[in-house]
């Protein structure tokens, strides 16, 4: 009887935490042999440390038989880029498993981001395995964002996620009716104290400090760098207006050096003193090590981790931007923004931001998921107009676009008077000569 082995594939070292307090929970069945296989998906991994490099790593290597490089595999391509051929994936499953010592092992896989390059590639590359999805941070939540191969899908059996947002259950690959499984936070907080207890060069948090989490938005094209750097000093600011007098700054490991120039400038104007952390650790790490009097981000996932897993102060700044400037709608961290937007206090506590009760928050996923990914979710509709036709208005109008809402026909768009357009055939036969002949004008 051929042995199994079972291939974990990992790009942070949050998910590689996330996998270890799967292993301790018993998630998984026993196996011959357990590998570890890095992906290093920076812009450029040749100047970025791969998570089995980084700080508070070692102790999660002793949960696995050995450690690969995804990219030494496919070296010099880039793993976010980099595909085989489908007539030469035969010949790449046989040199991976002579390369791997796989010989004729059962393969099993665990997945992350199982939508896209690498973790699809490594799906295609073995067509015979049978697949696990582990979710590394809030996009489990919102719906799969491309249009999955079902001789890919179908052999999803579960998607492993933390509980982030406690009675809210991801959307994520149920369009294959894969269960969701939640990995136990108790196991992942073991398993974040050990790799904390490895890293000793960060420096302390002083008490009462607010921490401000940075996560390089101008590299997703989401603002420009300018305005990232307006967004984390108007962080400062709102802290300092709380009373905070200790600000430190955690810079994504990929920004710019000028980002940090940019608030220290800032700190010397308001009179308040700033620490930039330059160690490449998780935000978790501090949680344990000194735990910050106030959490400030954007949409980060480690808002909701300090929140749920740790019971710290949480703030956000820039989802109403991020909402607006998100393309195109079906963009993948859309309902992350839409969750830290609905769920975590405003930092400058503006008016009419009353948090999304936790009885509609499902429903409004529902209705987000659905107008991101129609063809995907067919069978949202009927929830997501329900939903609409009841909450629709000034608290919750910042999650759909309109023109996204009329395309669809769905309630909140063109006013009901005019709502049988979007259905109207001879209507849109009209629309599109009149873009025809605009485009004929403009020549």
């Amino acid at each position: 009887m051929p042995r199994t082995t079972r291939i974990f594939c990992v790009s942070t070292l949050y998910g590689a935490a996330t996998l270890a307090a799967a292993l301790d929970s018993d998630c998984f069945d026993e196996e011959d042999r357990r590998l570890l296989l890095v992906f290093n998906n920076s812009t450029t991994p040749e100047t970025t440390p791969a998570v089995d490099a980084m700080p508070g790593f070692e102790p999660l290597r002793d949960h696995f038989d050995d450690v690969l490089s995804w990219n030494e595999v496919i070296r010099p391509f880039h793993p976010g880029a980099w595909t085989p051929r489908l007539d030469d994936v035969p010949l790449f499953e046989r040199y991976l498993r002579l390369l791997w010592d796989l010989g004729d092992d059962d393969v099993e896989l665990v997945l992350e981001s199982i939508q896209v390059a690498p973790a699809l590639t490594m799906a295609q590359l073995f067509p015979e395995a049978v697949i696990d999805v582990y979710a590394d941070g809030l996009m489990s939540y919102g719906p799969t964002r491309n249009k999955l191969d079902p001789l890919v899908g179908t052999r999803v059996r579960r998607l492993l996620h933390l509980d982030l947002v406690p009675g809210l259950t991801p959307l994520l690959l149920t369009e294959f009716d894969v269960p969701a499984e939640i990995v136990p936070t108790e196991a992942f907080l073991k398993a974040m104290g050990e790799l904390t207890a490895t890293v000793t060069d960060v420096p302390a948090v002083p008490e009462n400090a607010a921490l401000l989490l940075g996560q390089y938005l101008s590299a997703l094209d989401i603002l420009s760098p300018e305005e990232e750097e307006d967004l984390h000093v108007r962080m400062m600011r709102g802290a300092v207006e709380r009373g905070h007098r200790e600000i430190v700054f955690k810079p994504h490991p990929t920004a710019p050096a000028r980002y940090s120039r940019a608030l220290e400038t800032e700190a010397a104007k308001l009179g308040v003193d700033l620490t930039v952390l330059d160690v490449p650790v998780l935000a978790e790490v501090l949680f344990e090590k000194t735990p910050p009097a106030l959490v400030v981000g954007c949409f980060s996932t480690a808002l909701f981790t300090a929140s749920v897993f740790y019971g710290l102060p949480v703030a956000r700044l820039g989802t109403a931007r991020l909402l607006d400037r998100l393309t195109p709608y079906q963009n993948s961290n859309r309902v992350p923004v839409v969750l830290a937007d609905a769920l975590v206090p405003d930092l400058a506590g503006g008016k009419g931001e009353d948090l999304i009760g936790a009885g509609t928050l499902g429903e409004l996923i529902t209705a987000v998921g659905f107008a991101m990914q129609p063809q995907i979710y067919p069978g949202l509709r009927p929830a997501a107009e329900r939903y609409l036709s009841a909450h629709f208005g000034p608290r919750t109008r910042r999650y759909f676009k309109r023109k996204r809402l009329t395309s669809l026909g769905l309630p909140g768009g063109i006013p009901d008077r005019l709502a049988f357009l979007p259905r109207n055939a001879a209507a849109r036969r009209m629309v599109r000569r009149a873009r025809a002949l605009r485009k004929a004008v403009r020549r």
